[in-house]
């Protein structure tokens, strides 16, 4: 494992993670004029066989000579069980490594897959003359035996980001009653996914980590994946994957705060600033009008106003000190 030679921001805007078929040009070249956080360039699923080779070079391309201006630059390689696992990484890094922020790696089953991406991005960055630690990675959760090992894989690496639920193949690995990915499966009465996205939050949340909800496939359904997201996003999670377009603008409303929440987080970060200084008499709780607030409100409040900034928000009230 390594440590970075200069800190790193872990905690990236991630609201819209949009992915995109590393083979295709045209969907690489349209993918940078949409308003997503993040871009992943797929060269897993989305690439059939014979064109992962030339989509490793695309890609490179695309990364090196392409406006991604404000988004997150992540490229999706294929899992350890393949044989092109190393070949990716060792093309698209070499290739296009300043201009890269992580590489995704689907199928996590265990700690040792982190582990083993960390050494060969030091390895590569450490000959390229590459700032070392520099690359983060993103870790899918995809069947149950990540899942159960999730605690070891989230401490793997300092180069980890965010732990991704990916829904369609741990549906399969489960044996889950439905060919529809995301969907309730028939005869089950409660949220059949609750479970697996609150373990995957708690081990991100233990680690400082970001969690990511997975793709919602029926793409032209955007009021359906404003649903899907949204139980998501009560949970805590700070993003959804994208397929479509269509899914971006949702995705980024989803999962920003209302401009009311931000402008009240605001104002119980300003109010208890106020309330524990010498100004405000040292207090350690004070009223926001009908509302009592303290550290715990504080804490709260970091939360939803970091989001806010995250997205670019601005104020729309301003914190006035009470007349003493």
């Amino acid at each position: 494992m390594t440590t970075p030679t200069t800190p790193v921001n872990r905690l990236r805007p991630r609201r819209s993670c949009l992915a995109v078929p590393g083979s295709n040009p045209r969907f690489l070249e349209k993918a940078q004029g949409l308003p997503a956080d993040q871009v992943f360039l797929d060269l897993e699923d989305a690439c059939a066989p014979l064109a992962k080779e030339g989509a490793r070079h695309t890609i490179v391309d695309a990364l090196n000579n392409g406006d991604w201006s404000g988004k997150t630059r992540v490229v999706r390689v294929n899992d350890w069980t393949t044989h092109w696992t190393y070949r990716d990484v060792i093309t698209v890094v070499e290739g296009a490594g300043p201009n890269l922020d992580c590489i995704m790696l689907p199928k996590v089953q265990d700690a040792q897959q982190v582990v083993a991406l960390d050494l060969l991005l030091t390895q590569i960055e450490k000959t390229m003359g590459f700032e070392v630690g520099k690359i983060g990675i993103e870790a899918q959760i995809e069947n149950a035996k990540g899942l159960v090992n999730i605690d070891e894989i989230a401490a793997a690496s300092p180069r980890l980001e965010t732990l991704i639920f990916g829904p369609a193949d741990f549906m399969a690995s489960i044996n889950m009653k439905t060919l529809v990915v995301g969907q309730q499966p028939p005869g089950y009465p409660a949220d059949a996914y609750h479970y697996i996205l609150m373990r995957i939050l708690m081990a991100a949340r233990s680690h400082d980590l970001q969690a990511i909800d997975g793709p919602f496939l029926q793409i032209r359904d955007v009021d359906a994946y404003r649903e899907v997201a949204g139980r998501a996003a009560a949970l805590g999670f700070d993003g959804k994957w994208v397929l479509h377009p269509g899914q971006v603008d949702a995705a980024n409303e989803v999962f920003s705060p209302s401009q009311e929440d931000y402008d009240h987080a605001e104002l119980i970060l300003d109010a208890y600033e106020w309330c524990t200084s010498e100004e405000g008499g040292k207090k350690g709780s004070a009223m926001l009008g009908d509302e009592m607030i303290d550290e715990a409100s504080r804490k709260m409040a970091l939360v939803i106003a970091g989001k806010g900034r995250a997205a670019g928000m601005q104020r729309t009230s301003k914190f006035e000190a009470p007349e003493a």
